[in-house]
C-alpha cells in the first residue's frame, strides 16, 4: 500500500521526502484528500558498489567468532 502524504507537507521538502524512499516506493500526493499525484522511486538498474572495492581495508573478527555458543551447549555434547 503507497504511502500517502498532503501536498502541503511536501511543499518544500520533496527532494528530501524522494530521497528517503526506497527503490520501487510509491508515494501518493493528495489536495484536499485527493489523490492529485504518484512519486515513484525507479528501480536500480545498477549495484551501488563495485567488485573488489574493499579488497584494501581491514577487517576485524573476534577472536571467538566460531567458538560454540553457550545458548546451545546442550546440542553441542
Amino acid at each position: 500500500m503507497p504511502r500517502t502524504l498532503p501536498f502541503e507537507a511536501v511543499t518544500g521538502s520533496l527532494r528530501e521526502v524522494v530521497d528517503g524512499m526506497v527503490p520501487g516506493e510509491e508515494l501518493v500526493l493528495t489536495s484536499h484528500g485527493d489523490p492529485v499525484a504518484i512519486v515513484t522511486r525507479p528501480l536500480r538498474t545498477s549495484w551501488p558498489c563495485e567488485p573488489g572495492s574493499a579488497k584494501d581495508t581491514k577487517h576485524w573478527m573476534a577472536p571467538d567468532f566460531d567458538a560454540p555458543l553457550e545458548d546451545f551447549k546442550e546440542y553441542m555434547e
